[in-house]
């Protein structure tokens, strides 16, 4: 998990990261100038594309976490394991969520204010262009901070997973449950 994790986690970032130069290089959004309209299109669905991809690498750690707490949970009670795995898989689940949903009112709230900062929206306010610059840059850095944080623990909850892999694997050594037929 930890190396695809990476892989998505980089894509997810370097589309934001592309939405957010995509959105810095229009030059005056007000401008109704076809090549304003155009740049200003072209960066609203990239930005769709990004947020929908950022927070689906966002539901897809939250599953993990999920799979395994279940994984470990059923593991340790057929084989009547102590339950200290289960309490270091909460811990580490608990500790990513925060960041996650941080991320995704972020996310949400930085396009909320991308489109009312588009000149061409029914519903204007002063400043919305900055307002919505800054949480682009906080969600750009926001979602990177939390990925390395979702990467250490992912990287942890797999090393708690094949630790208890192991010991079922002593476990069904010692019962003798895998020998060859």
């Amino acid at each position: 998990m930890n190396q695809i994790f990476l892989f998505l986690a980089l894509l997810g970032n370097s589309a934001l990261f592309v939405t957010f130069y995509l959105g810095w290089r229009i030059e005056d959004a007000s401008s109704l100038s076809e090549v304003a309209r155009q740049h200003v299109s072209i960066h609203f669905l990239f930005a769709l594309a990004a947020a929908s991809f950022a927070l689906l690498v966002h539901a897809i750690v939250l599953t993990y976490f999920m799979g395994t707490g279940r994984w470990i949970q059923e593991t340790s009670d057929a084989y009547h394991f102590d339950e200290a795995a289960r309490r270091r898989n909460i811990q580490l689940k608990y500790q990513v969520l925060p960041g996650m949903m941080l991320c995704l009112i972020l996310i949400l709230t930085t396009g909320a204010f991308g489109a009312v900062a588009d000149p061409a929206s029914n519903t204007q306010m002063n400043y919305a262009d900055k307002i919505h610059f800054t949480l682009a840059l906080t969600t750009l850095l926001a979602n990177l901070i939390v990925n390395v944080i979702q990467y250490n623990a992912i990287s942890l909850n797999s090393q708690l997973v094949d630790q208890v892999y192991q010991e079922v694997l002593a476990v069904r050594k010692e019962r003798g449950l895998d020998s060859p037929a």
